[in-house]
């Protein structure tokens, strides 16, 4: 692998800054209903009438008064307008040799850099009667309920006049460096100074013993030339409406800064090489040159401009035309005073002229579906999970217990938070003894029925259940009960929604560029481009964020098969072979290669878990050990036992007198064991779409079908390998699951009368964790095949397996399995010969569970009867459709 960059990649001290530390008195102001109902201006890009509830909804906020105002400045900007034409065929020359862009947006920007930052007053509403507002953020503004006296014009000179061109491509979004148009500039004769601000009657520098009005241009554009000899430090005063209406509002000129994004963050983007690229990318709460507000930062490389639209310009982007930063793709704005909860998206220009309104890709926070906007956030959550961190890393999982219980947390219980969960999911796991939770996906997704597998907020926790600050609410709440956290991550495929990632930027981004290789054939959604440096860097710090951010323990990563595979579900003449002519898709398996090895490396005690339904050679493989197929490892620490589980419960689906002819599905699983690091997983893909709950899986009657289920989770249990459990099937729920109502819980209703029934599976479930996490030879050699040894895994006839499972010091325990509905009286086992004596500990049979109550008591002493190739034996009771664990007496 290359060589890494250290930790915390950033030249820029303010951009690295944590979110906590920003101070709470900067949180916007509230702001009135009136504040709310700015006109909207003329606009060359998406109508914010449509965010806003339509054309309808906006009629309704417009009073006479505004448009009014309105038609008079639309009066003025085309009066200057005129003007300006001109006058620019005459100083067209001397502007562009007087005031190079770059020149002078530098000079400006060190100027401003260097003196001394004007003291802002405190934000809020103004008094008295509201006139038309303008787009600006409520809390960086010093508002007035009347203009205070002006110097007027005097003294400021009329600046020469944008060109045709830059001055259209500033009004429609489309030009590339806005920071050399607007902003303070020095020309010949003083400083320039030019704003856009489209709802604005006047527009008024503010320095030092200064207050300058600067002409109108029309189109919301304002500038003058005053005569100073250096660029000072200034604000904005803004007037809006006229006469008793009239009010002002100062803030910051978002177009005075420096880029607030490091040169290194620049370059690791560049390279794709960014760890922590969620601090580089998106909305960031941050002090810049002195100033609090939010830095906004996309990548978009094949826009033609970028501005930043939301509630605070009501979803008019023409005030926020963003700057492009190089050949990065990067697009970069602060603006001032803008702060926490401020709705936000992207106007991308598209390369044909055209905008779309884009989500933020790295955004933390997002509105509740079906709303979708970006939320600016910061994170205030103190954690209380340190004992927990600092141990997960001491003891590799693979020799651990790791007994998982399967969530869809919204409708776990539904209706409940992130912090209502809190209060009874831990509890509820714990008591359960389950070691871990695994969360379906989590990341935000606009449709519930895709149950989060189809994801267009990887950086966010979906909102449906509360703030990214609930969500690690909950996992403190689960770390502090001793209970791990694995969350499903999706890298595989993304929706199509034209809001979120799709031809983000108007072409191929962070899908595949060729149609064929960009869309999934099974589920309408695109593939990821993993050859694209930029996307894998999105993808590989996706996985890092969470797991450094919100504490989380595991990724199960889910549809692997799908990314591996270039033939996927794809038929002879769909897809084209690889630069070796093979099927394997190269850039995935690079993908999941540094993903492994750079959450590994950064993240310690994590452990990823691969969804792998093939045979693909070394799935659990380290990355530096290449196997036969000429490939390293993919690095996961675990892979699902897709095979385990589909022929397990074709065994368990037939009736006990047809078991015999697939005895071989119980013990195939013996063959490839230990091939990989296997989760035995009862997932929820098992219990959907007409494959019925796993207990209505089971032949026979309701006696038997939860006979057969408790003698199925005994041997799950006692197979080598981790397993996992989905909701509801800890108490044999006998309906399928449904993302609407959740498991019925209403089955553990004392006045159900069928009660009993369910909570002796319940019961039974609590005891097998109990007895696994205090038996290590259960899972302490689940990965060597020197823990397991067959007693009898022939015995077809009688539907009977038997077999031992030892730890690392060499104590036993032997695992009988009965999958015939009659009891069998001195089965003779043959069993190690070092052990005297034998008790019973765990009975899926025992009446407390349910079942008939056959059961061995006392001690089953080993006798000298040769038996299974072993030279003593013992001849154990055993009950029907049960599972039977014994350890040495003593």
């Amino acid at each position: 692998m290359t060589p890494r960059p250290p930790s915390r990649p950033t030249s820029d001290p303010a951009a690295a800054a944590p979110d906590a530390d920003v101070p709470p008195t900067f949180l916007p102001a509230a702001r009135s209903e009136d504040e709310q109902d700015a006109p909207p201006a003329q606009r060359t890009g998406p109508d914010p009438e449509a965010e806003a509830g339509g054309p309808a909804a906006a009629a309704a906020k417009k009073p006479a008064a505004k448009k009014t105002a309105a038609k008079k400045t639309a009066k003025k900007a085309t009066t200057k307008k005129a003007t300006a034409k001109k006058t620019a065929t005459k100083t067209a020359a001397k502007t562009s040799a007087a005031k190079p862009a770059a020149t002078k947006t530098t000079a400006a920007k060190a100027a401003a850099a260097k003196s001394p930052t004007a003291k802002k007053t405190a934000a809020g509403p103004a008094a008295g009667k509201a006139a038309p507002k303008a787009a600006e953020p409520v809390a960086a503004a010093a508002r007035t309920t009347a203009p205070a006296p002006r110097s007027g014009k005097g003294g400021v000179r009329a600046a020469s006049p944008l060109g045709d061109t830059d001055r259209g491509r500033l009004l429609s979004g489309t030009h590339h460096d806005p920071h050399a148009l607007l902003g303070a500039h020095p020309v010949p004769g003083g400083v320039l100074f030019r704003a856009l601000r489209p709802y604005a009657l006047s527009v008024a520098v503010l320095a030092k013993g200064l207050r300058a009005e600067l002409h109108d241009e029309g189109d919301g554009l304002f500038a003058g030339v005053l005569p100073l000899s250096e660029i000072p430090d200034y604000q904005l005063v803004i007037t809006y409406g006229e006469g008793p209406d009239a009010h002002e509002v100062t803030t910051h000129d978002p177009y005075r800064f420096l880029p607030a994004i490091g040169e290194l963050d620049l370059h690791l983007i560049g390279e794709g090489r960014h760890e922590e690229l969620w601090q580089a990318l998106g909305a960031r709460i941050m002090e810049h040159e002195g100033v609090t507000g939010t830095r906004f930062t996309v990548w978009a490389p094949n826009a033609q401009g970028v501005r930043v639209a939301g509630n605070m310009n009501y979803w008019d982007g023409t005030v926020y035309p963003m700057r492009s930063l190089g050949s990065t793709g990067v697009w970069e704005l602060f603006i001032p005073g803008l702060g926490e909860g401020e709705l936000y998206k992207f106007d991308i220009a598209r390369p044909d002229g055209s905008h779309t309104l884009r989500i933020d890709p790295m955004a933390r926070r997002t509105e509740c579906p079906p709303a979708n906007a970006s939320v600016i956030d910061v994170t205030r959550h103190e954690w209380g999970d340190a004992e927990w961190m600092a141990r997960r890393a001491e003891r590799p999982v693979h020799t651990s217990p790791f007994s998982v219980y399967e969530v869809h947390l919204p409708s776990w219980r539904p209706g409940l938070s992130y912090r209502e969960l809190a209060e009874q999911l831990p509890a509820y796991v714990k008591d359960l003894g389950f070691t871990h939770v695994e969360l379906m996906p989590v990341a935000e997704h606009p449709f519930g029925g895709s149950w989060g597998y189809q994801v267009t907020g990887f950086y966010a926790p979906t909102a449906r259940l509360g703030t990214p600050d609930d969500f690690k609410y909950l996992i403190d709440a689960l770390h502090r009960a001793d209970i791990g956290v694995i969350m499903d991550w999706v890298p595989a495929h993304f929706p199509r929604d034209d809001w979120a990632l799709a031809e983000f930027d108007g072409r191929p981004l962070y899908e595949h560029e060729d149609p064929a290789r960009a869309a999934h054939p099974d589920w309408g959604t695109l593939e990821f481009d993993y050859g694209r440096t930029e996307v894998r860097n999105f993808l590989v710090a996706n996985a890092v964020y969470w797991c450094s951010e919100f504490h989380i323990d595991g990724l199960r990563v889910d549809a692997v098969a799908s990314m591996l595979y270039l033939d996927y579900s794809r038929e002879h003449g769909e897809w084209t072979p690889n630069e070796h002519g093979g099927r394997e898709n190269l850039d995935a398996v690079d993908f999941l290669q540094e993903m492994n090895a750079t959450v590994y490396r950064r993240c310690p005690g994590v452990v990823t878990i691969a969804e792998e339904s093939t045979a693909w050679d070394g799935v659990t493989r380290a990355t530096h050990h290449v196997g036969p197929g000429g490939f390293g490892g993919l690095g996961f620490g675990l892979k699902w036992n897709m095979g385990w589980m589909h022929d397990s419960l074709v065994y368990m689906s037939k009736e006990p007198v047809h078991r015999k002819y697939h005895h071989n599905e119980m013990t195939f699983s013996m063959v490839y064991a230990y091939s990989e690091n296997y989760v035995l997983p009862i997932s929820h893909d098992e219990v959907v779409h007409g494959k019925r709950a796993l207990v209505s899986k089971m032949p026979g009657d309701w006696w038997q079908q939860r006979a057969n289920h408790r003698a199925y989770l005994g041997f799950m249990w006692s197979h080598p390998g981790k397993q996992l459990l989905f909701m509801g099937q800890e108490f044999a729920q006998g309906a399928e699951w449904s993302e609407g109502h959740g498991p019925d819980w209403w089955l553990l209703d004392p006045a159900y009368s069928a009660e009993p029934d369910h909570r002796g599976v319940r019961d039974l479930v609590r005891e097998l964790n109990r007895q696994y996490g205090a038996t290590p030879a259960l899972w302490e050699r689940d990965t060597d095949p020197g823990g397991f040894s067959w007693i009898d895994g022939g015995a077809w006839e009688d539907n009977v397996f038997a077999f031992v499972r030892y730890d690392a010091e060499g104590d036993p325990l032997i695992a009988v399995c009965n999958f015939s509905p009659v009891v069998r009286h001195e089965y003779r086992l043959g069993v190690p010969e070092n052990v005297p004596a034998w008790r019973e500990v765990l009975n899926t049979d025992e009446e407390r569970f349910g079942g008939s109550g056959v059961i061995n008591p006392g001690q089953l002493k080993s006798e000298p009867v040769p038996y299974h190739g072993r030279a003593v034996s013992i001849a154990p009771v055993l009950p029907p459709l049960a599972t039977v664990w014994l350890r040495p007496a003593g």
